[in-house]
């Protein structure tokens, strides 16, 4: 019996080897992302809109530019100031889909980019105009030395070098305002409740003060405070609100 000639193998090249090899990978990685899509797309985060809501949109942000300008026209700037104190203290309470790109582009002036954040100002005319406008969308008022020193210690923080730094020693702030005669938290405290000269330096060398949401005090409503709503000034029960999101 003759022996059995053995079958030379089947010879693939290298080159299609890889080629397979990379189209498993982009197939697995392709099955990755479409699992990750479906998941987002099931998620209570993501919501696709329909039209009828970008038009809904649209006109909530043309109404709320309307809104602020008759805000602007209807009250005096004087309304708004009913202390002694310059100082007042901001916190931003809204800002959703429906926001003007002007009226955000005015809280951004006051630094207030993020819901819940704080910041103090001077009222002078120009800040008291900007309030005006952006009113239903912030509250504010006279902060009492108890709460300016609450807001410095326990949330403080000082930008250095591009950089939030948390003011927990006197050597944060002697480095960045020691310049001007300021080196320690306690004359930061006084140069803020005193509306002191270097009171411009002072604000800008802090960062917005990043705030609690509190539980009950802020429901969302855009009614002025007086008017039994949560917006607009609080006058001296700032300070209530602030001893509650602190």
């Amino acid at each position: 019996m003759a022996e059995e000639v053995p079958r030379p193998l089947n010879y693939i090249p290298e080159v299609i080897l890889k080629k397979r090899k990379n189209n498993e990978e982009w197939a697995i990685r392709r099955k990755l992302q479409l699992e990750q899509k479906v998941k987002r797309l099931k998620s209570d985060n993501f919501v696709i809109k329909k039209p009828e809501q970008f038009i809904r949109e649209y006109r909530d942000k043309e109404m709320d530019l309307v809104q602020m300008k008759q805000r602007g026209k209807k009250r005096s700037r004087r309304a708004l100031v009913t202390s002694d104190s310059n100082l007042l203290y901001v916190i931003r309470i809204g800002g959703k889909s429906d926001m003007h790109p002007r009226t955000r582009k005015l809280l951004y002036s006051l630094r207030l980019r993020k819901i819940f954040s704080g910041v103090f100002v001077k009222a002078d005319a120009r800040i008291l105009e900007i309030l005006l406008k952006v009113e239903p969308y912030v509250t504010y008022g006279y902060p009492n030395l108890k709460s300016i020193k609450d807001l410095i210690y326990k949330k403080g923080a000082g930008k250095i070098d591009n950089e939030r730094v948390p003011l927990t020693s006197n050597e944060v702030v002697e480095q960045g305002l020691g310049q001007y005669g300021i080196i320690c938290l306690e004359d930061l405290v006084n140069e803020i409740a005193n509306v002191g000269p270097h009171f411009k330096e002072v604000t800008s060398f802090l960062c917005p003060f990043a705030l609690n949401k509190p539980e009950k005090a802020l429901q969302g409503k855009k009614k002025r405070f007086v008017d039994g709503g949560d917006s607009g000034n609080r006058e001296g029960e700032i300070n209530e609100l602030i001893s509650k999101m602190n």
